[in-house]
């Protein structure tokens, strides 16, 4: 008589938390085109008709990940960067405070490489895909977006005009490109302490945003 417990039958949430894994994994890997609902299925331990039940189409289910993953980055910068009260966010951060956010955000990229790698290297050749992945990045800078330019000190709730959003807008691809970049250098460079890196994206970044804002703040045309 066999003693092997019978296997616990996951919930649908469980199932398909398990393909988005199992997804991410063979996107980041093959690109988009190269990718399969067939690998997915079977890196999920699943049919493929229940990829399928989860998720219509293969381009469904890639901008689903695309979603999930920004929404992700998102809540990390507010967790870890939100302060309680009132006043200006910029003013009340410490350098020491940012670089613990940034050291947070490397090591996210530590314990999630396959959703860092299908973000912010996966190219495709198929248009409504790349449409999709820009669309994506720009909502999830849209929502972040009022939250940053208080951060780094530029008034955009206070001025939202065209000119103030082009500043914010700015600062945010800086931001954006220099933490971007190192993140895909380290993932070929994992030798290299997680330390160093942070130090480096706090040189690039927060130091000049520190020193716009200052300039900013003493300006004669300041609020």
């Amino acid at each position: 008589m066999s003693t092997d417990k019978p296997r616990k039958r996951m919930s649908a949430q469980q199932r398909r938390s398990v393909i988005e894994e199992a997804a991410t994994e063979v996107f980041a890997a093959h690109g988009y085109q190269r990718a399969s609902m067939e690998e997915i299925a079977r890196r999920s331990g699943v049919s493929v008709p229940v990829v399928y039940d989860h998720f219509p189409s293969k381009r469904r289910l890639h901008r689903r990940l695309l979603e999930k993953h920004f929404a992700a980055l998102r809540q990390l910068w507010r967790e870890r960067l939100s302060k309680t009260g009132s006043g200006d966010v910029h003013d009340q951060l410490s350098t020491e405070e940012v670089a613990s956010a940034f050291d947070a955000w490397f090591h996210h990229i530590e314990t999630h490489p396959y959703a860092w790698r299908m973000l912010f290297r996966d190219t495709t050749g198929e248009t409504a895909v790349r449409e999709d992945h820009r669309e994506v990045i720009e909502a999830s800078r849209d929502a972040l977006l009022p939250f940053f330019a208080r951060l780094v000190g530029i008034p955009l709730l206070e001025a939202p005009d065209e000119e103030t959003r082009i500043e914010a807008e700015m600062a945010w691809e800086v931001c954006r490109s220099a933490l971007q970049g190192l993140a895909l250098w380290w993932l070929d460079h994992p030798e290299v302490p997680r330390g160093k890196v942070v130090a480096a994206a706090v040189d690039a970044v927060w130091t000049g945003f520190e020193r716009s804002s200052a300039t900013r703040r003493s300006s004669p045309d300041s609020p």
